[in-house]
């Protein structure tokens, strides 16, 4: 459908469904009619290519999709939006909805009963307030999917790119980029909104990898140390990860030792390899 960017049309079709929008959901659907295209175009779906969409809305990014992959399977949570969506997507036959929570859906499951054969993305514009949850999920299911092209608020996108061992790292940015590289693509300003939030976003694509940048021993234990080192970040690793993880701190400073990294160092300063070698050395403690 046309003119779903148009702040009538959007209006004129929730009136006719009786939608009124649901602050709990985060929902904010996207009026800006250059943001869509664009988010379509840089997740790299093509003729050949299935894309799952994680909360459609009003279908307008869906319409994006769906006029260049081969299938589209957008999950969206709130009820709702189903008659919404099946007449602002009537003409298209390569798009099926699904009335599921994607926190909850098994999503490997999905993948290879509907996209057999096809490159598969996952293209989305995400509520804040459950952005960093979507991306963990979507990531360490380990899919297999290309990339991973998502919408989100604009400092959460800076944080997730940073690079690990600088300031804007945490525990989600060091994450995410054990399974994939991130680039911020671009900016997308309040007002492309109805309703407008209160701050910007911007779009990111995770380039999922085929092999982490770091081998260990256990990515149970890798992820916890992750978790307990950036867990009081005014506190130094030492005093981080005994708190966390509960071993004694000079336990903690003799690994950190064995590791060649001063106890006196923050979180935000480590590496993805020193990080390894820490959990790599917990892992005889804390299993």
């Amino acid at each position: 459908m046309e003119k779903l960017s148009n702040i009538n049309t959007v209006k004129e079709i929730l009136h006719k469904h009786g939608f009124t929008f649901s602050k709990a959901l985060g929902q904010n659907f996207l009026i800006n009619p250059s943001v869509c295209p664009r988010m379509a175009m840089e997740c790299g779906v093509d003729e050949n290519s299935g894309v799952i969409e994680v909360g459609p809305g009003i279908g307008v990014l869906t319409n994006e999709l769906a006029k260049r992959a081969k299938k589209v399977i957008a999950v969206e949570l709130d009820k709702r939006l189903l008659p919404v969506l099946e007449e602002t997507l009537e003409e298209y036959d390569n798009v099926k909805v699904i009335n599921e929570d994607v926190m909850k859906l098994d999503l490997n499951k999905l993948i290879e009963e509907e996209f057999e054969g096809m490159n598969v993305c996952v293209c989305a514009n995400l509520p804040y307030y459950i952005t960093s949850p979507i991306v963990m999920r979507l990531l360490e299911e380990k899919l297999n999917v290309s990339s991973i092209t998502v919408m989100v608020q604009k400092e959460a996108a800076q944080r997730i790119c940073a690079n690990v061992g600088t300031r804007q790292c945490g525990a989600v940015t060091a994450a995410v980029w054990y399974y994939s590289e991130p680039e911020l693509l671009f900016n997308v300003s309040s007002g492309s909104f109805m309703p407008a939030p209160k701050v910007d976003s911007a779009v990111i694509r995770l380039n999922i990898r085929k092999e982490p940048p770091v081998s260990v021993k256990s990515e149970e234990v890798f992820f916890k140390t992750i978790k307990a080192a950036f867990s009081q970040r005014r506190k130094n690793i030492a005093n981080s990860l005994s708190a966390g993880l509960s071993v004694g701190k000079q336990e903690i400073i003799s690994v950190l030792e064995d590791c060649g990294i001063p106890a006196s160092k923050r979180a935000e300063e480590l590496t993805l390899e020193n990080l390894g070698k820490i959990a790599d050395r917990l892992c005889d403690i804390i299993i």
